[in-house]
């Protein structure tokens, strides 16, 4: 399971021009399943996410996390993040959980996160054609990586 975490000040996603979620100051998710991932990888990547100390305390150092600072998520399915570009010129997904495999894991891991957090967790549409706006805030970007 590979989770793109990106802090913003705002997000949101988008399917047919139609605004299906979005959100204040936070984190942006792009998530991606890959073949073998199962609840073990859900828990430990939502604690990870949750407990993340990557908001500025009063002195400006990295040290509140998304609870301290009442923060929202967002949470979009990315399985091109297990995209393999070494070779050729076309990214190979064969490391990337199928659809039925993977949407059980999404749905599971956006319940674990509602259920750890006291802000508004919202979702993009597993699967489909989304557009995702974004403020960056730092920009701070990590990836995380439970496999």
């Amino acid at each position: 399971m590979r989770v793109l975490l990106q802090r913003v000040s705002r997000a949101e996603v988008r399917v047919d021009g139609t605004s299906i979620g979005k959100i204040g100051r936070g984190f942006l998710l792009l998530v991606g399943f890959k073949r073998g991932d199962g609840p073990e990888q859900v828990e430990w990547t939502a604690d990870k996410v949750v407990g993340l100390r990557i908001f500025s305390d009063d002195e400006g150092k990295m040290n509140r996390s998304l609870e301290d600072v009442g923060g929202d998520v967002l949470v979009v399915s990315q399985f091109t993040l297990y995209g393999d570009v070494r070779k050729g010129r076309r990214p190979s997904f064969v490391r990337a959980a199928p659809p039925e495999v993977a949407t059980p894991l999404y749905e599971g891991f956006v319940g674990a996160l509602r259920a750890r957090t006291g802000g508004l967790v919202e979702t993009g549409e597993f699967g489909a054609m989304m557009e995702v706006d974004s403020v960056n805030d730092g920009p701070v970007t990590l990836m995380i990586e439970r496999g």
